[in-house]
């Protein structure tokens, strides 16, 4: 159409017609601003302090923090204390989980600050004083995948989400790592952080690396961020290989790891293409020293490893090995800094990782997992939380995820520590119900679930030593004679959710 009235007379009725007005160039807004001044003028990048008080966070309302530095964070003492100062109460904390060093939080627990604590775990001084009933309000404990769900669903709404990130642009592209010359910290995978930052209402970014726009590639997007906070610290990265994950040189850990490793060997699913997880304690990571001896003798290669990548992970992958590694949080700085130049090395989300409510997540397609527990009872149920003594001292994290998933699921623990039995007529406190675990390792024999017969008779026929986890039971308590009851009373200090969303178990105050 050439006529040039004709065509605005054309737009106008299409206009009228869609409900929209008709662009005019004398009064529509023009954008002047460079990229590079908007970039250094950006108006995300603000001071901690504007940042609360920008989000709208509100007393009662629930806040979020990540747990990728564990014993190295500084962001949520940083936070909480800011908050205090402001003079915010009644908060919720929903940390993915909460470690020795957030001993401060009991003060402001005290003070009246945080009223509701949601987590995976509680360690140090801060899970003693809950044991004994610090809180009115009970800590509500989910998994990791139970976490992401509770997220996604809304069932865990979070106000305002503060996320650590070693790097940063101002627009908020964040990630685990940092590229530039002035790096501080990296703590790797930020996967327990993705469903935060996805749903929360509002997300700030504190980082202590404020880098050139963009910060490819990126684990956070700019369009999920609300705030970026530049700050001297966000955690030490030489913590981050602390508590639970260790090497061990213990024999006995080394006999278990060794036994774990021909249950896995002569299981079944020991094949090519073959996927596995170890939790973090020395024994299960110690299971892939010995396995990889027999991966290289009958050419076997692991499709993917998955959940917290170790170093031992990341060497068998670098080695051909293992294909994939999918990280959900990396357990060391090897493990860090591989996911930050290794393509096969793949970062993923806690719901892509272990949520039941998705069918696409990872744990879907796990072959074998090698867990932990403090406690395992004669119906195979296991706990990871409550210590022999009623206290806190652990974290859910991904096991009941795992376990329940996986095609096979293996428990490694000693039949006794020190004095106290780690196979007992009744678990403490359930985490993973017995309907989800296969096997337990102990030094005293390899007990199978009456559920996987097929199971056991292979193992027999490699010669393992197969017993009936009653006869476990029975030989702790001749060794060391029956456990007089714990002295609980009767107020609730945590509730521990199913990764359905039902309720699995309660925790009562110690005393």
């Amino acid at each position: 159409m050439s006529n040039i009235k004709e065509r605005k007379a054309m737009v106008e009725t299409v206009a009228q017609k869609m409900g929209k007005s008709v662009f005019n160039e004398n009064v529509a807004p023009k954008v002047t601003t460079p990229r590079m001044e908007y970039q250094k003028e950006s108006s995300k990048v603000v001071s901690l302090q504007d940042a609360i008080r920008l989000s709208g966070l509100k007393d009662g309302m629930t806040i979020s923090f990540h747990h990728h530095f564990r014993g190295g964070d500084k962001v949520v003492n940083m936070v909480v204390d800011e908050l205090a100062k402001m003079g915010f109460k009644n908060l919720h904390v929903a940390a993915s989980s909460l470690q020795d060093v957030h001993k401060p939080l009991i003060e402001h627990i005290k003070n009246g600050v945080i009223t509701k604590i949601s987590t995976s775990g509680l360690r140090g001084e801060l899970a003693n004083e809950i044991s004994k009933g610090l809180m009115d309000e009970p800590v509500v404990f989910r998994s990791h995948g139970g976490r992401g769900s509770a997220i996604a669903t809304g069932e865990l709404h979070i106000d305002v989400a503060f996320l650590g990130a070693p790097s940063s642009d101002p627009l908020g592209n964040a990630c685990g790592y940092s590229r530039s010359e002035n790096a501080k910290s990296i703590c790797g995978s930020l996967g327990y952080a993705l469903p935060d930052a996805q749903y929360a209402d509002k997300v700030v970014i504190i980082t202590d690396d404020l880098v050139a726009y963009p910060n490819t590639p990126n684990s956070i997007s700019e369009r999920n961020v609300d705030f970026v906070v530049v700050v001297d610290s966000v955690g030490d990265s030489s913590k981050i290989a602390s508590g639970a994950i260790r090497d061990t040189k213990n024999p006995r850990d080394i006999l278990l790891a060794q036994l774990a490793a021909k249950v896995i060997i002569n299981s079944g699913y020991f094949k090519d293409g073959f996927s596995i997880q170890t939790g973090s304690g020395g024994a299960s990571l110690a299971a892939v020293k010995f396995i990889k001896d027999e991966m290289i003798k009958q050419n076997i290669k692991a499709s993917f490893a998955l959940g917290g990548i170790t170093s031992h992970m990341v060497q068998l992958h670098q080695e051909g090995l293992i294909e994939r590694l999918i990280d959900v949080q990396s357990f060391d700085k090897v493990a860090a800094e591989s996911i930050k130049t290794d393509p096969m090395h793949k970062e993923v989300s806690a719901n892509e990782y272990a949520s039941a409510d998705e069918c696409g997540s990872a744990t879907h397609y796990l072959d074998m997992v090698i867990l932990s527990a403090l406690e395992v009872d004669v119906n195979f149920n296991v706990n990871v939380l409550v210590g022999s003594d009623g206290i806190i001292r652990g974290a859910i994290g991904g096991h009941p995820d795992t376990a329940a998933d996986s095609a096979l699921s293996i428990i490694v623990c000693p039949l006794l520590r020190g004095r106290i039995p780690c196979v007992v007529d009744e678990v403490t406190t359930l985490i993973t119900p017995g309907s989800s675990i296969d096997v337990v390792v102990t030094e005293y024999g390899i007990a199978v679930n009456p559920r996987r017969p097929e199971i056991a008779q292979r193992l027999k026929e490699a010669g393992l030593k197969i017993v009936d986890i009653k006869e476990l039971k029975e030989k702790a308590d001749k060794m060391i004679g029956k456990a007089a009851p714990l002295p609980f009373k009767d107020k609730v200090v945590g509730v521990v959710m199913n990764r359905d969303g039902s309720v699995l178990d309660v925790i009562k105050n110690i005393g």
